[in-house]
């Protein structure tokens, strides 16, 4: 733990986030939330050994600092690594919440970041993209970072997934994936279209229950449609299967079988 104040903030809090995560605690000695969430802070600090730094502002001294992070209100606490804000909250949470809050950009003893946010993608994919994102921050150019964040966005039907799918290098051992998986952005727009025939009423139903985590019902959905009508939109059915499957990958214990379905279906 460190007193930071105005004159040292920059090489304190700033420059010394380039090499580890710097826990800024906003409190006044008059704020009785502070007086409950500040200890706490410290004894978890003091438990990380070093994974992660406390720095102690107080805002009745510091007032200019307060309003360069436009501090609200107290207790007011900001992650900040690499030189930007990574995360906040406000107020004084409990232990076990703020302890899931660090998860997020701290990894455990032993982990490297990138073990740490593939661990959350299925209990905190939230959690798991805020920490692809920091290791992107530090590296531009890790494949790994790239491929997961960009297959979890693609999954949540954001247009930014597809987007960094299509950066993950030729030469990457996730390149192939990567461009299989691209046809699920196709899929998962579907899900606020309209549906002008029941077909296409099915492969809503499919892009819903994937861009809702339903990844079953939406494989068995596609593959309905691929039984019925593999012609349907240009085969759009079977190569959005193919693309959840790569989005996924073999170790979802889902996949091998409808691997198998498929194939029966096309052979």
């Amino acid at each position: 733990m460190i007193e930071v104040t105005e004159a040292d903030f920059e090489q304190a809090v700033i420059a010394r986030s380039q090499e580890v995560p710097i826990v800024i605690d906003f409190w006044a000695p008059w704020c009785g939330p502070c007086r409950t969430l500040g200890p706490m802070l410290e004894r978890l600090a003091k438990e990380a050994n070093g994974a992660w730094i406390l720095a102690k502002i107080n805002v009745d001294e510091n007032q200019r600092l307060a309003q360069m992070f436009r501090v609200q209100s107290i207790p007011a606490v900001m992650a900040v690594y690499q030189r930007k804000v990574v995360e906040q909250f406000v107020g004084a949470l409990p232990e076990s919440q703020i302890r899931t809050w660090l998860k997020r950009f701290v990894p455990e003893p032993g982990d490297s970041l990138v073990d740490a946010a593939a661990a959350l993608e299925t209990s905190d994919p939230e959690g798991a993209i805020a920490r692809y994102r920091l290791i992107l921050g530090d590296d531009p150019d890790n494949e790994t970072a790239l491929f997961h964040l960009g297959r979890l966005l693609l999954l949540q039907g954001s247009a930014e997934g597809a987007i960094t799918l299509k950066q993950v290098p030729a030469s990457s051992a996730f390149f192939a994936r990567a461009q299989a998986a691209l046809p699920l952005n196709d899929l998962i727009a579907v899900a606020d279209a309209d549906a002008d025939s029941d077909l296409a009423g099915r492969y809503r139903d499919a892009a819903l229950a994937a861009r809702s985590g339903a990844y079953e019902q939406a494989m068995d959905g596609l593959l309905n449609i691929v039984v019925r009508d593999r012609s349907f939109r240009d085969d759009a059915a079977r190569k959005a299967l193919l693309a959840l499957f790569a989005v996924l990958g073999d170790d979802h214990a889902a996949v091998p079988a409808y691997r198998r379905k498929l194939a029966n279906a096309l052979f």
